[in-house]
């Protein structure tokens, strides 16, 4: 059976450990900066030893996951001794499988082995692993081997090369931390109107379920609704005039939205060319100037 060691017991490290034991993986060993972390992480694993010195788990295991933060990765890799016939992985999304070249020199064979999951916290991230899609990099044997986790964890892989890193993770920042960003702006506007961002936040998340619900079932760009979807005119034009008298950026990253969202009610088939031209110099133009925007639609 493979031996798998971690160095690194924050979030991802701790989490991926826990599942992995919990699908019958023999977790052996875990060491951290922090030997209060690796202590806590061995406990929720019987087979699982701390080792105060990263050396030590590298001397262990077959697979070592390397689960530290993304700018300690390159060093660890450089700085241990490691052998042939042996594995190293690192779980970061925004780098390649190049960051391991220090190891990989010493025979090793090297891949990534990345969650596409939001970890808040450590038992937030145990509960969020499993069915999640995880992003895998790495020639065989190691290949088959990543891939086989990833299904243990009732999620699915997706093979990528090392130029695809850098925008396989601009796209989960679009998906899940920009997205914090928009809740954040849309509660900013409850404000407006005496409502508390947490009391927003609350009203807000059955329509986020819904949406997120809606692009799962339904899928782009049909899951697609609003005045856009619509070619609603008129409520568009609403929006640009009363977010004219707030903060001009909420108002140009409207605009910028809006914009791109276009294309997809196009696709989705509700609006014609025409209207899509419409709704088009209607956000591209200045409100102050733009006259009255009454609802043709």
């Amino acid at each position: 059976m493979v031996k798998i060691g971690f160095i690194g017991a924050g979030t991802t490290g701790t989490a991926l450990a826990v599942r992995l034991a919990q699908r019958g993986y023999h977790v052996v060993a875990v060491s951290s900066r922090s030997l209060t972390s690796a202590e806590k992480l061995a406990s929720r694993i019987s087979s699982c030893q701390v080792y105060k010195a990263a050396q030590e788990v590298a001397d262990v295991a077959d697979l070592v996951f390397i689960t530290t933060p993304d700018d300690a990765i390159a060093e660890v890799a450089a700085e241990l001794r490691w052998h042939d016939k042996q594995n190293v992985v690192h779980c970061s999304g925004a780098h390649s499988v190049d960051i391991l070249a220090p190891a990989e020199r010493h025979g090793p064979n090297t891949g990534c082995f990345h969650p596409l999951q939001t970890f808040a916290s450590i038992e937030q991230a145990i509960d969020n692993i499993p069915g999640s899609t995880f992003a895998v990099e790495a020639e065989e044997p190691l290949l088959t081997m990543l891939q086989d986790m990833a299904a243990a964890l009732e999620g699915n892989s997706v093979l990528l090369k090392a130029d695809d890193k850098v925008l396989y993770h601009a796209a989960a920042v679009f998906a899940c931390n920009y997205l914090v960003t928009l809740v954040k702006l849309a509660t900013d506007l409850w404000q407006t109107f005496g409502v508390s961002q947490a009391q927003a936040t609350k009203a807000l998340m059955p329509l986020l379920r819904g949406t997120l619900s809606n692009i799962d079932n339904v899928g782009l760009p049909n899951c697609l609704t609003g005045p856009i979807a619509r070619g609603d005119l008129g409520t568009v034009g609403r929006h640009l005039e009363a977010l004219e008298k707030g903060n001009q950026s909420v108002l140009r990253i409207y605009k910028e939205l809006g914009l791109q969202t276009i294309p997809i009610s196009l696709a989705k088939g509700k609006i014609d060319s025409q209207r899509a031209g419409e709704l088009q110099a209607l956000l591209e133009s200045n409100p102050e100037h733009g006259g009255s925007h009454e609802n043709n639609a």
